[in-house]
């Protein structure tokens, strides 16, 4: 399937962010396990939304996301610097909790199939009696 250039610099600044937030940047605000989920450009490649995933509880995520917003013209820069743009996109900011909410529904299920289980094994029982 042919990329079109959007998605083509979306997957390269995913790249280079996600090496920037956990190689260079030195805020103890952002914890090692925070990671860019996915990056999505404007088609006039002027604008690009960066989604973050930071583990911890919301407090950690609150102040990882601001120590990223304050460095947002460091990351940029990095951005230029390590592609050929005429114009580099202005970097938004966003947090990302797909994976604690696919995780949340992954638990659901597994309750609900140790429910029904359960309730299979009582059926069984009372059959048996």
């Amino acid at each position: 399937m042919k990329k079109i250039r959007s998605d083509l610099v979306a997957d390269e600044i995913r790249k280079i962010v996600s090496d920037t937030i956990l190689n260079k940047l030195k805020d103890p605000r952002v914890p090692l396990l925070t990671s860019v989920t996915e990056v999505k450009v404007s088609s006039d490649l002027s604008h690009a939304t960066c989604f973050i995933s930071v583990y911890g509880d919301d407090n950690v995520k609150k102040e990882a996301m601001k120590a990223i917003d304050h460095a947002s013209g460091f990351i940029r820069r990095e951005v230029a610097n390590n592609m050929r743009l005429r114009i580099v996109p202005e970097l938004h900011f966003k947090q990302d909790n797909s994976l604690e909410e696919a995780a949340r529904i992954g638990r659901r299920i597994d309750e609900v199939i140790a429910e029904d289980e359960r309730k299979a094994r009582l059926r069984n029982n009372s059959a048996d009696a």
